[in-house]
């Protein structure tokens, strides 16, 4: 399928070609968001839904708790929104300047916004689908067409896509899969859906079973082609974590295919509308702060300090201050929770096995051409040895729109032996994965598409690098220190490292606070039974 074939497929019309005298015309795009999905008749929807509700009923505490959190990212953010439902009063404490954590954003000299990273918004995230209606904003979620489309490396410039019909799962994904013959032949197909079934049968409980295994070790073991590899789980793998299959524990891909081929509209997905922090955060911030809460900027913490028996007395500050509260949860990366981790601590195993988990480091890259590219409205796969994913986000984005010029935001995975190379050179590499991925309009040497500017944004410890063995070694919210929590997409969660497991981490955490304090006779709630009794035990 050509470009062209594309920008129809996607409810957009796009032209493009020479004027007289050799001067390039500007493509005409057209853009049509579709409606929101019918997530509120869903069971996981409703899971999550009745997990919120429960928070709000919850029996008051005796006096609300002063509940000091570090990290303004999406799980703090969400632990802290979660609290005030129940009846606390959380104080958030962020180290920089900006809300967000992993989906920090900034604007440059211009006033145009550059991100940590390109952000997709899956149908499969009832969490965060239940947070965006609970402060109001569903409206700011731009959907796309159901559909999943991926670039040809074989066939520079053409695009093969998985469109999935609007029919209930797995039917659907079965025949978006079926009708794409470009990528997979009929043999592959069926030897990749038998190596499938046991993950579908048996759910949860097989796909946990599957973490001592490599992507690639799995599709060995089920007798998967390797084809599959190559034309699938390449992309899929640098997509969901930012490594190859041959590093990536299979439990990854097996818990997103489980949502994807379980959930009708698991696989939809979503661009926000705007920058992460005034379009998403701020309005939880809003939320948090009306309700007795507080968020402070700017006050990064510098040390854990400890009273005799163990327990946190107090979170000392990078300026000095020192801020007590009655108890404390750390929702920084784990790297960090690691680095300020109070050696006392270590010596309990609960702790000194998160030695294992390790950020991945990955680059986010905006590209500002000069003129507009003919391109398509959705998340694009590159299956460049480089690229991960890309986005035209003067097109798929209401904030960053623009009719003339094409701004490109890319994540460039693996990027471990790029992270400490120069701007410079990552951009010169970018652009010639992007030469072949836009043949006719993107040269290598800017002979054609000129870049207006760019932005190169390293985050050398991002999500943590989901390599086989990590899943007994993701801690509960609860610890084994009397009045400290944690929240993070690290934690235990169903959803692994992503935003939808950031903020059901901080919804666990706040749930967890509540079952401890907020009355000795609360009963567990049944959305999380399974997730608090681990971290009971």
């Amino acid at each position: 399928m050509n470009m062209s074939d594309f920008v129809r497929g996607s409810t957009m019309r796009g032209s493009s070609g020479r004027q007289q005298g050799g001067r390039r015309a500007v493509a005409t795009i057209v853009c049509r968001d579709f409606p929101k999905p019918d997530f509120e008749s869903t069971k996981p929807f409703q899971e999550m839904q009745e997990a919120s509700q429960w928070l709000k009923d919850a029996p008051r505490p005796e006096r609300p708790l002063n509940v000091v959190i570090a990290g303004a990212g999406l799980a703090g953010l969400s632990t802290a929104k979660y609290l005030v439902d129940a009846g606390h009063k959380p104080i958030v404490l962020e180290s920089r300047d900006v809300l967000g954590g992993k989906v920090a954003a900034w604007k440059d000299e211009d006033g145009d916004w550059y991100e940590t990273g390109l952000h997709i918004f899956f149908g499969a995230y009832p969490n965060m689908m239940n947070m965006f209606k609970e402060m109001n904003i569903e409206e700011r979620l731009q959907w796309k067409q159901h559909s999943m489309i991926f670039a040809m490396p074989d066939s520079p410039g053409e695009f093969s896509r998985f469109d999935f019909p609007d029919i209930p799962a797995p039917l659907n994904g079965v025949i978006a899969i079926l009708r794409n013959n470009q990528m997979l032949s009929w043999p592959e197909k069926i030897q990749f859906a038998i190596g499938l079934l046991p993950a579908i049968v048996f759910g949860q409980r097989y796909v946990e079973a599957q973490d001592h295994l490599t992507v690639t070790e799995w599709m060995k073991q089920q007798g998967v082609p390797s084809r599959v590899n190559d034309e699938v789980f390449i992309a899929m793998g640098k997509a969901l974590n930012f490594i190859d299959p041959d590093e990536l524990s299979m439990i990854c891909v097996l818990i997103a295919l489980n949502r994807f081929l379980q959930e009708r509209h698991g696989s939809k997905m979503a661009f926000l509308d705007g920058a992460p922090p005034e379009r998403l955060c701020q309005p939880i911030v809003d939320y948090i702060t009306a309700k007795g809460g507080e968020v402070r900027m700017k006050k990064g913490l510098k040390n854990i300090a400890l009273n005799e028996d163990g327990s946190v007395k107090q979170f000392d500050l990078l300026n000095g201050e020192s801020i007590q509260g009655d108890l404390y949860v750390s929702a920084m990366p784990v790297d960090i929770m690691k680095k300020l981790m109070p050696d006392a601590w270590y010596q309990k195993p609960f702790f000194s096995k998160l030695d294992k988990l390790k950020g991945v480091p990955v680059i986010n890259i905006h590209i500002w051409f000069d003129t507009k590219l003919t391109t398509v409205d959705h998340l694009l796969f590159s299956r460049s040895p480089l690229l991960s994913v890309y986005a035209d986000m003067s097109t798929t984005c209401k904030e960053y729109y623009d009719e003339e010029k094409s701004m490109l935001e890319l994540v460039f995975a693996p990027a471990e032996k790029w992270i400490g190379r120069s701007d410079e050179d990552i951009i010169e590499a970018t652009m010639t994965e992007l030469e072949r991925l836009f043949p006719t309009e993107i040269a290598a040497d800017q002979s054609k598409a000129k870049i207006r500017k760019y932005k190169v944004i390293k985050t050398p410890l991002s999500v943590y690098k989901t390599v086989p063995g990590c899943e007994e070694c993701r801690p509960s919210q609860k610890t084994p220190i009397s009045n400290f929590y944690l929240s993070g997409d690290y934690t235990k969660q169903r959803y692994l490292a992503s935003m939808e497991g950031a903020v059901y981490s901080g919804k666990l955490c706040a749930t967890q606070i509540a079952k401890d304090w907020n009355t000795t006779s609360l009963p567990t709630p049944l959305f999380s039974s399974k997730e608090l009794e681990t971290a009971s035990s």
